[in-house]
């Protein structure tokens, strides 16, 4: 099984191949990610991780499509980025794109959004949409938990009415390869 932490820094998870530009250590493939063909063959990738990187690039539908060529099909894509309404969404310089609830619907075939603009031939079904994963784990407030417990249950309602008043930092999205 071949596993790619994309953009991993010096925090690789254990059991992947880490990606990223700077040769520090935990990186085992030395490679930009704006730059394209990846180093990996077609269809050679079982399961991608990209953790807070995909709002640093400049083409992320680019992006998309090569993590797509690279994967089998079924392979699992986890990604990890800022909510848009995040304060940490804006105030990195670095951050080049903002990323709501349905943005990877445009790549779904069974969202209307995908047939309707057909942005890009690279396909994967959300499988799963997760906002403050990591926060989880941390000690948070009673009004920090309901607010995840109403977004979770209800994505479109909590962004369009509640998420400028109680705004929540992260979304993570499960994505499976379709070919």
């Amino acid at each position: 099984m071949k596993r790619l932490d994309l953009g991993c820094g010096t925090r690789k998870r254990p059991g992947y191949i880490g990606v990223d530009r700077l040769a520090v250590p935990g990186v085992d493939v030395v490679h930009d990610l704006t730059v394209r063909p990846y180093p990996f063959d077609d269809g050679e990738i079982d399961e991608v991780v990209m953790d807070n990187v995909l709002e640093h690039l400049a083409d992320p539908v680019g992006t998309m499509e090569e993590i797509h060529r690279i994967c089998r099909a079924g392979a699992t894509v986890t990604v990890v980025v800022p909510y848009f309404r995040s304060c940490y969404a804006f105030i990195d310089p670095t951050h080049r794109n903002f990323f709501g609830v349905d943005w990877f619907a445009y790549f779904d075939p069974s969202h209307p959004f995908c047939s309707r603009y057909g942005y890009s031939r690279a396909r994967f079904a959300v499988e799963r949409r997760e906002f403050d994963r990591e926060y989880r784990q941390l000690r948070i407030g009673p009004l920090h938990r309901l607010c995840i417990r109403v977004a979770q249950k209800h994505p479109h309602f909590y962004e369009e009415r509640l998420s400028h008043l109680y705004p929540l930092h992260s979304l993570t999205f499960r994505l499976r390869v379709i070919k």
